[in-house]
């Protein structure tokens, strides 16, 4: 599915463009623009949390998951679903439940009232991260996200959900699968597992890397409402940063190169423990490339303001330890490193007596 309309096309058709999650750093930014940028569209805000109010948009305080929901979205032509109840760094069943039943709610609303088209955030991780991943994958791919790995496998539960409502109603649906999101100053939060995960001890495996900043994905959800876009679509800067060049982005870091199972089996024991919020499916997420083509989006109009490596610049503040002349970091994060290993073998043998124990 890649057809698509521009809204313009609709001449008869008022555009009431209704934003789920609107108090987020995306929703935030997809109201900020279609309220600036598109003044013949009435925007309707859509959060539990508090939506900063300004003239021309319609601010509505609901719970998806249990306020009525027909009124929250009659008139609507268009839905931009960015609320979400799951994050990649927390394993919660619970939550995975809650965020499939909230989609099921605003797709059941969305057909009493008539809603045409619906817009949803997916994440490139849904492809997987496999060794026999072709660089890049398109959106032609297979999606068969790792199976350890929640929040990917719940993100393509969600995209199954939306396709077939879309196909069951007739309406048109935008999936969009980004890359890892960043924004200034901040690596989002599975950009910092993913890099989490790749210091310390880390698997083998050096695959290329891609960041978004946010900004730029508004700018794709926009670009999709905009064309009433019918399809997935993966966002991400053009290319990718080789692994070289991100080693040269982040400097010398403490770094311990271990099979994928032992990486898998530390990961599992700093999770529990409360060390570091990785969860072992994310592994293979750092050893093997999983990083997209961005022919479809781009083919709308839309264009990255900011290059992966930019993204990653602008995310990052650099430490006392990078501010550091280069040898002297080496130094020390080869004796991180070292202390590192010790202190996990360590930790794995109190682990494992105490398994015995009990």
């Amino acid at each position: 599915m890649d057809s698509r309309s521009r809204l313009e096309d609709n001449p008869n058709e008022h555009a009431v463009v209704v934003v789920t999650g609107a108090a987020g750093a995306v929703g935030s930014r997809v109201v900020r623009r279609l309220v600036h940028d598109h003044e013949g569209i009435d925007v309707r805000a859509v959060d539990k949390a508090t939506v900063d109010a300004r003239p021309g948009l319609d601010v509505k305080r609901v719970d998806l998951a249990s306020d009525d929901l027909t009124s929250v979205l009659a008139g609507a032509t268009s839905i931009v679903h960015l609320a979400t109840a799951v994050t990649p760094d927390v394993d919660d069943p619970s939550a995975d439940e809650l965020e499939l039943a909230i989609v099921s709610r605003v797709l059941d609303a969305a057909a009493e009232v008539g809603v045409s088209h619906v817009c949803v955030l997916s994440t490139a991780m849904v492809y997987g991260a496999w060794v026999d991943n072709p660089v890049p994958l398109t959106e032609d791919a297979d999606v068969r996200p790792n199976p350890d790995f929640p929040w990917a496998i719940t993100r393509a539960a969600v995209e199954r959900a939306v396709l077939e409502w879309g196909s069951a109603h007739e309406a048109a649906v935008s999936v969009l699968r980004p890359t890892a999101v960043v924004t200034d100053d901040t690596l989002g939060r599975l950009a910092q597992a993913l890099h989490t995960a790749r210091v310390g001890i880390a698997a083998d495996g050096d695959p290329p890397v891609q960041y978004l900043h946010v900004d730029d994905l508004a700018a794709a959800v926009v670009a999709v409402i905009e064309t009433r876009f019918d399809g997935v679509a993966n966002v991400a800067p053009d290319s990718w940063i080789p692994p070289d060049a991100l080693a040269n982005l982040e400097g010398p870091q403490a770094r311990v190169r271990v099979p994928a199972w032992a990486a898998r089996a530390v990961a599992a024991v700093r999770q529990r423990s409360g060390l570091a919020p990785i969860q072992p499916g994310i592994v293979p997420y750092t050893s093997h490339s999983w990083v997209v083509a961005n022919d479809r989006i781009r083919a709308l109009g839309w264009e990255a303001d900011y290059s992966n490596e930019e993204a990653w610049v602008v995310s990052h503040d650099p430490s006392p330890l990078e501010q550091l002349p280069a040898r002297r970091r080496q130094e020390l994060a080869l004796v991180a490193a070292a202390a590192l290993a010790i202190g996990c073998a360590v930790g794995g043998v109190l682990l494992l007596r105490r398994l015995r124990r009990n």
